[in-house]
């Protein structure tokens, strides 16, 4: 289970201007400013949940991601999963969790994905006998096949996330964390992305939270919504809740969602 309560993050961001004169008074003087990117968050996902984080860009759906994986640390609140205190007990902590970023790669560029996968197994100190069910599991819902043997600079953006989506998951990890798992990714792509990641929460009651800011995902995966819009949490509820909030009677998720930051002011 996620529980989090009154979690707060703040960024300290430096600014000047363009140009010689600028740069050489940022040597003795910095102008900074204190970023509020999560201010008093409190939610709980139970196991098995299937929760979309929403919001517009610089909302803090990232920084707590990274806070949830143990990558930050917040300035202070709690923050609590399957009992452990994620930045605390980050190496056990890892082992429940997977963690997949639409803009990271945790794959090696020059080798060839099973050489990577061969890796991760030694890292997470996966039983050979579950390594190779879970990598045939894993090769046979989400297509991987010949792309094992490819290196990882030669596949293509979609064929390269279904690489990440199952390197993320060969250690059978409890929780998901998806921070924009099918940006970039071309409508067959994310059509196979979406239904592997249902399948695994149906048949292996994985907790999935995940980011996006297209809400199609959303619609396919989530039954409850996380609305979220400059570091505060505006919404918590069921998707049929957030669907609810429509301006008019045809209007899509993406507009609900366009009118719900306009009604935020976010």
């Amino acid at each position: 289970m996620i529980q989090v309560e009154h979690m707060n993050k703040t960024f300290k961001v430096t600014r000047r201007s363009a140009g010689f004169s600028e740069a050489v008074k940022a040597l003795f003087h910095r102008e900074a400013e204190r970023i509020h990117a999560l201010y008093d968050i409190s939610f709980t996902i139970g196991d098995g949940e299937m929760v979309g984080y929403i919001g517009p860009n610089g909302a803090g759906k990232s920084s707590t991601i990274k806070i949830l994986s143990g990558i930050l640390t917040p300035d202070d609140g709690i923050c609590r999963i399957n009992g452990r205190i994620p930045w605390k007990e980050r190496k056990a902590h890892v082992k429940d969790i997977g963690v997949v970023f639409g803009q990271r790669s945790q794959l090696w560029w020059d080798v060839p994905i099973l050489d990577s996968y061969e890796l991760l197994r030694d890292i997470y100190e996966i039983p050979t006998p579950q390594y190779q069910e879970t990598l045939d599991e894993l090769t046979e819902l989400l297509y991987l096949g010949e792309l094992l043997r490819t290196p990882a600079r030669h596949l293509s953006l979609g064929q390269r996330m279904r690489c990440e989506i199952a390197a993320s998951l060969l250690h059978r990890p409890k929780i998901l964390f998806l921070d924009e798992p099918t940006i970039g990714l071309d409508a067959v792509s994310k059509l196979a992305v979406r239904d592997f990641i249902r399948k695994q929460n149906q048949k292996h009651k994985t907790t999935v939270l995940l980011t996006t800011h297209d809400m199609q995902d959303i619609d396919a995966l989530a039954d409850r919504v996380l609305l979220i819009g400059k570091g505060r949490l505006l919404l918590d509820g069921a998707l049929s809740d957030l669907k609810s909030h429509r301006p008019r009677e045809d209007a899509t998720l993406d507009e609900i969602i366009a009118a719900l930051y306009r009604d935020y002011r976010i």
